[in-house]
């Protein structure tokens, strides 16, 4: 059996920084992960060896009606051997569920502080740090253009995620993940947990704001910084910062995709957003035209 989540709680409690609570958080899953292989072997152990056991005194013709043939038990003998033996593994069943409950208790309950630390964690960093973000502006045309922000630090990263979603990501380096499992493929923009299943990681643009606002506290985010910002007239527009190299290009939702060329309105707007975070004490913000 894997050592239980002691380890990673001991490595969460040794150092407060945003990275090693992501690192114990990463440890705590991938323990988790393996225990429950773990129990799923041995009960796939115990119900082969019932099944051997059952199949093995049918082969010996111990639980036939007919008459016992020489060097065969009688039957009274054999039935009590099987309940005898049927008796000994429904106990042992019984102790690996009971084992798995302990368990699984003791990881939920670890999960859950190490969500909560990592939680205040954000929390107390933004009192002190402020993500800093340059905003690149890129004509193209009249009317026109291509919006850059300067590649940020993995802690910046982090906060600015919660900063503008008011949750977290689900893995320390979400922003600069760039690996693809299918290489014909961009990369997905989210992973396979917090609830998202292993088909669901390549939603369209509608489909990822759903993920977001179906989400309480953990974003399970893969190369992007979401943001909504508003429009004059009433409701929202979804933006996303989508991390390319020594930048993230600034991209809006326009159905069910995203495009990357803004109108003068838009590019303007987006500005202003991060302008208005600025001379709240929010973020750091530098404009540069190009």
């Amino acid at each position: 059996m894997t050592s239980g989540p002691e380890s990673a709680l001991g490595q969460l409690r040794a150092l407060e920084t945003l990275e090693s609570t992501y690192d114990a958080w990463a440890e705590l899953k991938r323990d988790h992960a393996a225990s429950l292989i773990q129990f799923r072997e041995e009960q796939a152990r115990l119900a082969q060896q019932g099944a051997f056991l059952l199949g093995a005194v049918r082969a010996a013709g111990m639980d036939s009606g007919g008459n016992s043939g020489p060097g065969l038990q009688p039957q009274g003998a054999a039935s009590d051997f099987l309940r005898d033996a049927e008796s000994k593994l429904a106990k042992a069943r019984d102790a690996v569920l009971q084992r798995e409950a302990e368990s699984e208790a003791r990881y939920q309950a670890a999960f859950t502080e190490v969500r909560a630390t990592l939680l205040d964690r954000v929390r107390r960093s933004l009192e002190s740090l402020r993500p800093h973000l340059t905003l690149l502006l890129r004509r193209v045309g009249a009317e026109r253009s291509i919006l850059h922000v300067a590649r940020v630090r993995p802690d910046e990263a982090v906060l600015l995620c919660y900063l503008l979603t008011a949750r977290v990501p689900s893995r320390y380096g979400f922003l600069f993940d760039d690996s693809t499992e299918d290489l014909a493929l961009a990369p997905a923009p989210l992973y396979p947990e917090e609830s998202v299943p292993e088909d669901g990681v390549r939603p369209d643009a509608r489909g990822l704001l759903s993920v977001i606002d179906a989400s309480a506290e953990v974003l399970p985010l893969k190369g992007f910084v979401p943001l909504r910002v508003p429009r004059p007239g009433g409701g929202e527009d979804f933006f996303r910062l989508l991390q390319r190299g020594a930048v993230m290009e600034v991209e809006i939702a326009d159905g069910p995709d995203f495009r990357s060329i803004l109108t003068r309105e838009e590019a303007e707007r987006f500005a202003g957003h991060l302008l208005r975070l600025k001379l709240e004490g929010r973020i750091g913000l530098d404009i540069e035209a190009g």
